[in-house]
């Protein structure tokens, strides 16, 4: 498989390589690094040239760098059946600037592509109907992102008194505490029943 792999990273450099900025087979994967302007003409490049026939669009998800300018990456993930090889494509981007959608190439990733942006705020220019997914109407903030608070920012419960859901500021019933995780023979200043039976002189 990587000889399979060197060959078509070997490939993409001949061909799209001024379109490629970094190119890395790990783990049995080969991974390439595009711009947001190539992305979608390397898309196009990947699905429909013979030697690579990326036809299978499998998923596409976010990650979360903040310490980085561009903070997120966009992950794309293809495959070829009649190949038999598999593809990683990213796109860095920041909180402002949208990436192009890959609806155009691939309709499939539609709900992807929304839940990326649910969750991480990465927006995509072109996408048909780009809105949450998985959070509820009027949700703050994207829960994915690392410096998302643990305890969100408001709650939500069914108030019986209005009969209504209702959004409420997130109020902690017990502070936050410090576990030591020891099970109930272990740590003890005193022997229980039965351990002197355990000790050895």
């Amino acid at each position: 498989m990587s000889e399979a792999l060197t060959k078509l990273s070997g490939y993409l450099s001949e061909r799209i390589g001024a379109k490629i900025q970094e190119t890395v087979i790990s783990y049995g994967e080969l991974t390439v690094l595009v711009d947001g302007d190539d992305f979608i003409s390397v898309l196009q490049f990947l699905r429909d040239d013979p030697e690579c026939k990326f036809v299978c669009f499998i998923d596409a998800c976010g990650a979360d760098y903040p310490g980085r300018a561009k903070r997120f990456d966009a992950v794309y993930h293809l495959l070829s059946p009649q190949k038999n090889l598999r593809i990683r494509v990213k796109v860095h981007a920041d909180e402002e600037t949208p990436i192009p959608s890959a609806t155009s190439v691939y309709p499939g990733a539609d709900w992807f592509e929304r839940e990326a942006y649910d969750m991480y705020g990465i927006l995509f220019s072109g996408h048909p109907e780009l809105r949450r997914i998985l959070t509820d109407y009027g949700f703050e903030g994207h829960p994915l992102r690392k410096d998302f608070p643990l305890t969100g920012f408001v709650e939500v419960r069914y108030d019986e008194e209005v009969k209504r859901v209702v959004y409420e500021p997130v109020e902690l019933k017990q502070e936050f505490r410090n576990f030591d995780f020891l099970s109930p023979w272990e740590g003890t200043e005193y022997v229980l029943p039965g351990d002197e039976k355990a000790k050895t002189n």
